[in-house]
C-alpha cells in the first residue's frame, strides 16, 4: 500500500479516508488478535504466521498512511466560521485514531512476545540450543562428515537441527521487523502529541481573541453609555438656559410694561 497524498484537498473526502482506514485499522487489530489466539494450538501452521505477518505490516501502513492524512487535513486553510467546527472535527478524528493505535499496537506487542516464546522453546529443544555456527556451510560439512563416522539416527538428529536453526533464523527476522513496526507507531504517537500540542495553542489563540472582542465591547459600551450621560447633560444644561432666557425675558418684558403703564 502506498500513499496518495492531495484527494484534492478536500476536507470532507479527507476526514472520510481517515475514518475509513481507522475502521480498517481496528477491524485489522481484531483479526490480529484473532490469530494469535490460533498460534500453539493445532491451527498453527508456518502458512497461519505468514498471513500474520502480513497482516501486521499491511496495519503498519494503514497507521502510516493515516498519520500524513491527518496532518493534511490539520494544514487545510480554514475561513474563521469553519475554524472551531474543523477542530473539533480533527480532535475526534486524533481521538478515534489513537485508540485504534493503542489497540494495534498492543497486539502487535503480543505478537512479538509469541514469536520470542516460539524461539526459546525451538532453543531449549533443538540439539543446537547452545549457539549455531556463524557459517551454515559449516555446520553442513559437519554434518556430512558426521554421516561417515556415526549411525544413521545421528545424521538425522543433526539435519533437525538444521531445521530448527533456519525456523529460529526466520521468526528472530520476524520478531525485527515487529520491533521495527513498534517503533514506526510510537514515532505516529509523538506526532499525534506535537499535533494535539499545536492545536491547543490554537485554541488558546482564539479563546484570547473572543476575550479581547469582549473587552472591546465592553469598552464600546461604556463609551456609549457615557455619551448617553453626557447628551443628557447637555439637554439638561440647555433646558436649563432655556428656562432661564424665558424667564429673564419675562422679567425684562414685565419691566418694560411696568414702565410704559407709568407714562
Amino acid at each position: 500500500m502506498s500513499y496518495t497524498p492531495g484527494i484534492g484537498g478536500d476536507p470532507a473526502l479527507l476526514a472520510q479516508r481517515i475514518s475509513s482506514n481507522i475502521q480498517k485499522i481496528t477491524q485489522c487489530s481484531v483479526e490480529i488478535q484473532r490469530t494469535l489466539n490460533q498460534l500453539g494450538t493445532p491451527q498453527d501452521s508456518p502458512e497461519l504466521r505468514q498471513q500474520l505477518q502480513q497482516k501486521q505490516q499491511y496495519t503498519n501502513q494503514l497507521a502510516k498512511e493515516t498519520d500524513k492524512y491527518i496532518k493534511e487535513f490539520g494544514s487545510l486553510p480554514t475561513t474563521p466560521s469553519e475554524q472551531r467546527q474543523r477542530k473539533i472535527q480533527k480532535d475526534r478524528l486524533v481521538a478515534e485514531f489513537t485508540t485504534s493505535l493503542t489497540n494495534f499496537q498492543k497486539v502487535q506487542r503480543q505478537a512479538a512476545e509469541r514469536e520470542k516464546e516460539f524461539v526459546a522453546r525451538v532453543r531449549a529443544s533443538s540439539r543446537v540450543s547452545g549457539g549455531f555456527p556463524e557459517d551454515s556451510s559449516k555446520e553442513r560439512n559437519l554434518v556430512s562428515w558426521e554421516s561417515q563416522t556415526q549411525p544413521q539416527v545421528q545424521v538425522q538428529d543433526e539435519e533437525i537441527a538444521e531445521d530448527d536453526l533456519r525456523l529460529i533464523l526466520e521468526r528472530e527476522s520476524s520478531i525485527r521487523q515487529l520491533e521495527a513496526d513498534i517503533m514506526d507507531i510510537n514515532e505516529i504517537f509523538k506526532d499525534l502529541g506535537m499535533m494535539i500540542h499545536e492545536q491547543g495553542d490554537v485554541i488558546d489563540s482564539i479563546e484570547a481573541n473572543v476575550e479581547s472582542a469582549e473587552v472591546h465591547v465592553q469598552q464600546a459600551n461604556q463609551q456609549l453609555s457615557r455619551a448617553a450621560d453626557y447628551q443628557r447633560k447637555s439637554r439638561k444644561t440647555l433646558c436649563i438656559i432655556i428656562s432661564v432666557l424665558v424667564i429673564g425675558v419675562a422679567i425684562i418684558g414685565l419691566i418694560i410694561w411696568g414702565v410704559n403703564k407709568k407714562n
